[in-house]
């Protein structure tokens, strides 16, 4: 996870305003002041926009009548968006995102949207969140705020909770298997994920909410208004945000300042500035597997008693050591982290427009949890020995044996990034019925991650230093600290694209283009650090590989007429293997030669109509070589691929506005994601536990992959009052590759409402709103957490197989409510 200081984080919001924005909404600046030929090119943030960067003039009035009318008409509360793309896309708009609780993060935002399964650990949003789409994880499925990438560099997950306050998202954009070909992700196999945060208003002020809960859930939120200096105008919001855990012991904070500028320099060029920043010292919950649940119970998290180790020695201390190895405090999650972004939109002739995104990312932390380590006088350097009092009786005792003489140690697993790139964007229009898009990306990253032991208060539990900055387990020669591991990779992605866009009459359209994507990633990996002698011995090993390829895309529209759309589309995706599996690979001698690629296609249909709008499509993905762990002889981790992946499915949503208040939206996710062939788990046999073997898999459904999911929401509004109803069915997941184990399906209701009072005076825009999440109270396991070649509980039907352990899965949060009171003060 990520971190840096509130300090440097407000500066750079207050050079902020020296900065320009982009456009956000039908009334920003940058959207009037692109009037005629460029019209349709808003800027990269405004995500409901993104794939129709490079429409052509024709196209654009094509579309105006359903666009004017989309306008008059609420598509399901803000659930719904009218599309124009030659493939699936879906939009959630500002209105859907002031209803939903203040405290969410996108994970829970998207939850209707058809084609995603989303879930979270902790409704206030506090805890990150779990996605997919059409099968694919979220480590295969690209992401960007504002137009620049946030997906992690090296491994491609993404920590919801570090990124923007409900009250500043504009639109949140999900395509859902083809990735428009400009968009900067190097690891997105399948779909994208781009939201945008709103652009600051022209009225000054202050904008205040505070919200109050169960599980002792606060958050205060508050956002500075300039309006108008001149042609800038900027906002800084800050937030607090901080809960108790639901299950276990514990506590969730995080604390977020938020920022953009707008500079209108005259009608045709704009530039703006955006910030996102978060500092968060969260605890984590813990994955149960099904029999931990029966045994320990729904709410069993980490242990909540510490058993202190002064008093004890020998076998009674190392069981009370192994024991406070899960005592909740040592199981943290702090980590800071910002992006600092800017967009320049410019008219450079009548006919050519450019967008300039240059940005920077940096973050610091990680997880952590417990370890053991013995006491030793020995100046020899030995893992996980160390000159210390680790059981607090005021003395260091050689550890034998027989007599074992140690503690628990905190095994910090952290993570440093520091990411600059930029994005270059030409639009050209080469007549009415023609246009092309065309420009380049370029990032070069440096991460370094580490494993460090440091010091736990024997008799209370207590972390020296939870963010690994000091207090280290130390080896007696060199006196550095005792790491598990020691990693650099430096990312260098260069990719070039261009599309070309034709509409010959009012009823066709045709998009083709192409991208080139180049990555290198190298660097250098230590296991043990420092550690010449014991069991475990150092190893090490430097990497330096290339990928490169070339990634086609097309699609057809048709446009019966101002309701009915047809469209089909297909498009090549490329994930570039992360840094993990470059590291692992290197360490064991494997060369992972095939990376991740996919062939998407959509074929749908959208109807926009006065009450009912629509829209359907089928589609069918061929994925290739995705990347699971799997262990040699030896024990050692490294990767393996599942050679074919037959992905295919039914996504759909409706919007009926069956009277002046009332609207009704529904979405439905089919979903059949099938292995082919067998998965190589590494070689082996039955009765070793590293070489796993060669695991029947084919035809067999992925984990985590429901195959049916359902929305409904009921919502009335009359410009005062209003409330929805929400419904969510979620079918069952398997567990393990094999398929033995499995998890039922659930559904969950919640409901929201509030009300919004008129101005009085100075105070505008005053509101009150109330959330509930899982009205019926709802227990269930709600998604994968890890899923297992074979289950432990399926090993006797396949006896010549390794069943490794059982899977883990996340826990749906019981009933939740929360109480909100907002305000403007101008």
């Amino acid at each position: 996870m990520k971190r840096t200081h509130l300090s440097a984080a407000i500066a750079i919001a207050c050079y902020m305003s020296m900065g320009v924005a982009m456009a956000q909404t039908a009334s920003s600046d940058v959207t009037q002041t692109n009037q005629g030929n460029t019209n349709q090119r808003v800027n990269a943030s405004s995500t409901s926009n993104t794939t129709t960067s490079n429409s052509t003039q024709r196209d654009v009035k094509q579309m105006a009548a359903v666009q004017v009318q989309a306008q008059s008409l609420s598509l399901g509360g803000g659930l719904m968006s009218v599309q124009t793309a030659p493939k699936a896309v879906s939009t959630i708009t500002r209105e859907a995102i002031e209803k939903a609780s203040p405290g969410s993060n996108f994970t829970q935002l998207i939850g209707s949207i058809p084609g995603v399964n989303s879930a979270t650990d902790d409704v206030t949003g506090l805890a990150n969140g779990h996605y997919s789409m059409r099968g694919y994880d979220s480590s295969d499925i690209g992401m960007t705020v504002n137009g620049a990438p946030i997906t992690d560099t090296g491994s491609y997950s993404v920590y919801a909770t570090e990124y923007g306050d409900s009250e500043n998202l504009g639109d949140i954009t999900v395509l859902q298997g083809i990735p428009d070909i400009d968009m900067p992700d190097s690891g997105a196999s399948g779909g994208h994920i781009g939201w945008a945060t709103i652009d600051p208003s022209h009225q000054g002020g202050v904008d205040f909410t505070q919200s109050l809960g169960n599980n002792d859930y606060r958050r205060t939120f508050v956002r500075l208004n300039t309006g108008d200096l001149g042609p800038v105008r900027s906002w800084l919001s800050l937030s607090d945000n901080t809960a108790n855990m639901w299950r276990g012991a514990g506590d969730l904070r995080v604390a977020k300042v938020d920022g953009k500028s707008v500079w209108t320099i005259n009608d045709n060029n704009s530039v703006s500035a955006s910030l996102q920043y978060s500092r968060q010292s969260n605890l984590e919950y813990d994955a149960l597997s099904k029999a931990q649940v029966a045994q320990n119970g729904y709410f069993y998290n980490y242990n909540s008693t510490w058993i202190p180790l002064n008093n004890l020695s020998g076998s009674a201390l190392k069981t009370a050591a192994t024991n406070d190895e899960n005592y909740y405090a040592l199981h943290t999650n702090p980590y800071s982290s910002y992006m600092f972004s800017m967009d320049g939109e410019f008219k450079l002739a009548d006919n050519l427009h450019l967008s300039v995104i240059p940005y920077y990312w940096y973050g610091n932390g990680g997880g952590s949890g417990g370890g053991l380590a013995q006491e030793s006088t020995s100046p020899v350097d030995q893992y996980l020995y160390a000159n210390a009092d680790l059981n607090g009786d005021g003395s260091v005792t050689n550890s034998t044996k027989k007599n074992f003489s140690g503690g628990t140690v905190y095994s910090f697993s952290s993570a440093k990034t520091y990411r600059p790139g930029v994005i270059a964007k030409f639009n050209q229009d080469l007549g009415m019925d023609n246009s092309l898009e065309y420009g380049f990306w370029y990032e070069r990253s440096r991460k370094t991650q580490a494993d460090t032991y440091g010091l736990v208060d024997p008799l209370t539990g207590t972390v020296a230093d939870i963010w690994g900055n000091s207090s280290y387990l130390v080896y007696p020669t060199s006196g550095l600290p005792q790491k598990f591991y020691q990693e650099y990779t430096n990312t260098e992605l260069e990719k070039g694209f261009l599309t070309d866009n034709w509409t010959p009459n009012d009823y066709w359209t045709f998009t083709a283009g192409v991208s080139y994507l180049h990555a290198n990633r190298n660097g250098f990996t230590y296991d043990y650090p420092g550690s010449t002698t014991g069991f475990d011995a150092q190893t090490s090993t430097t990497f330096n590989n290339n990928w490169n390829k070339f990634l086609p895309t097309a699609g057809i529209k048709f446009q019966l007429d101002e309701r009915n759309q047809f469209f089909i589309g297909t498009g090549k995706t490329f994930r570039v293997p992360s840094n993990t599996v470059a590291m692992l690979d290197a360490l064991v001698g494997v060369q992972n030669s095939n990376p991740e690629m996919s062939w998407n296609t959509d074929l749908g249909w959208r109807y926009y109509g006065d009450a009912i709008s629509a829209s359907a499509d089928v589609y069918h993905s061929n994925y290739f070589n995705k990347q699971e762990a799997a262990f040699t002889e030896q024990g050692n981790e490294y990767y393996t691929t599942i050679p074919h992946m037959d992905m295919q499915g039914f996504n759909g949503e409706a919007s009926y506005k069956f009277a002046p208040s009332w609207t009704v939206y529904t979405s439905y996710t089919y979903t059949q994601a099938k292995i082919k062939g067998g998965l190589d788990g590494g070689p082996g046999d039955a009765n070793f536990a590293g070489g796993t073997g060669i695991y029947p898999t084919n035809g067999r459904t992925m984990p985590d992959t429901p195959r049916n999911i359902g929305n409904v929401s009921l919502s009335y509004d009359d410009s005062r009052l209003w409330a929805t109803l929400n419904g969510r069915v979620t079918s069952s997941l398997y567990g393990d590759y094999m398929n033995t184990e499995s998890v039922g399906g659930f559904t969950t209701f919640s409901f929201s409402a509030g009300y919004r009072f008129g101005d009085w005076d100075w105070l505008k825009k005053p509101y009150i709103k109330l959330n509930v999440d899982n009205l019926t109270d709802r227990h269930a396991l709600s998604y994968v957490n890890s899923a297992q070649l074979l289950a432990k509980s399926g090993g006797a039907l396949y006896p010549g197989l390794y069943s490794g352990s059982a899977p883990s899965y996340g826990l749906l949060q019981p009933r939740a409510y929360v109480i909100t009171i907002g305000a403007s003060f101008q």
